[in-house]
């Protein structure tokens, strides 16, 4: 158990963020910020928090769009945070992994209340799931912490962009992703026409890991659909 829990609140109410993070720090937490889903994915990348405090309606990347692609990889508890009160989108939310919604306005009480009762099931109870250190698949094996990955053994030089490439892929073994999904994941930025950049990332990748990059044994593509680490257990 951490002696300091971390909070992400993402809101672009500039003002309603500055009053949850003072309210945290005051009650011993130590509060991050971000303004919209893309500043959220960049210090998830960066700095994991322990638990995320997200607003739904915000620009460039919403808060429901944004807690689909956390989902992907990290199951911290995360609060929705909404003016909206109707009950499709607290199903919405709820369903697409979020642990619980809050409304705006809301009591700092309760909010705190509620901080504090899913830091303590996830983390005092034990129900989180250690995060792996390394992910061996087959002949491959990306440890983590260093941010490396080793083919038999053996390291092998990746740029960053390769490497969240990889580390995607291998975190959902045998899932596919559209070109579009990776785009999306690894530049934190809308797709646009992005077939091609994909594609030559792909092709470099299994000119580092594959045997024979022309009958690649675990970087394929799906026709049509898009691009997955095979699943192998040899």
């Amino acid at each position: 158990m951490t002696d300091v829990y971390r909070v992400l609140v993402v809101d672009d109410d500039h003002e309603i963020a500055a009053a949850i993070a003072k309210l945290l720090d005051k009650n011993g937490y130590l509060s991050q910020v971000a303004h919209d889903g893309f500043e959220a994915l960049e210090v998830m990348a960066a700095s994991p928090p322990h638990l995320m405090i997200l607003d739904i309606m915000m620009p460039r990347l919403d808060g429901l769009t944004a807690l689909m692609k956390i989902r992907e990889y990290n199951n911290i508890p995360i609060l929705l945070l909404s003016a909206k009160t109707e009950d499709s989108d607290k199903i919405l939310g709820l369903g697409m992994g979020a642990d619980d919604y809050v409304t705006k306005p809301f009591v700092p009480s309760e909010l705190l209340a509620r901080v504090q009762s899913h830091l303590r099931r996830y983390f005092t109870l034990g129900n989180h799931e250690s995060s792996p250190t390394q992910i061996v698949n087959g002949r491959l094996c990306l440890a983590l912490g260093e941010k490396q990955l080793l083919v038999d053994g053996e390291p092998v030089r990746l740029t960053a962009t390769e490497y969240k490439i990889v580390e995607l892929l291998m975190r959902h073994p045998g899932q596919v992703f559209s070109a579009e999904r990776i785009y999306e994941a690894v530049w934190n930025d809308a797709a646009h026409a992005v077939e091609n950049t994909v594609m030559v990332h792909i092709r470099r990748i299994r000119e580092k890991i594959e045997i024979n990059p022309r009958e690649p044994e675990y970087l394929k593509v799906v026709w049509g659909i898009g691009y997955k680490i095979e699943k192998n257990t040899k």
